[in-house]
């Protein structure tokens, strides 16, 4: 399975993928998907690939901000 999330494309990552990344981490995995995807971004933060850390620190930001606006919800 090919992936089109590379390292060189991270400027074209717009806040709809950052959404939907969030929404199928949040479907599968609960409360825990803010975890999981800091857990994504330190992996590859090890392995030196920067760009897709940030850009999974950007989804693990977006999972935050969704929890925080559930909470706020009336």
């Amino acid at each position: 399975m090919s992936s089109d999330w590379h390292g060189e494309d991270t400027e074209r990552i717009t806040s709809e993928d950052f959404d939907v990344m969030a929404i199928v981490l949040e479907g599968r995995h609960g409360t825990w998907a803010a975890q999981i995807a800091d857990f994504f971004a330190q992996a590859h933060a090890r392995i030196g690939d920067t760009d897709r850390s940030q850009a999974w620190r950007g989804v693990a930001e977006t999972v935050r901000q969704r929890e925080i606006a559930r909470t706020l919800e009336p």
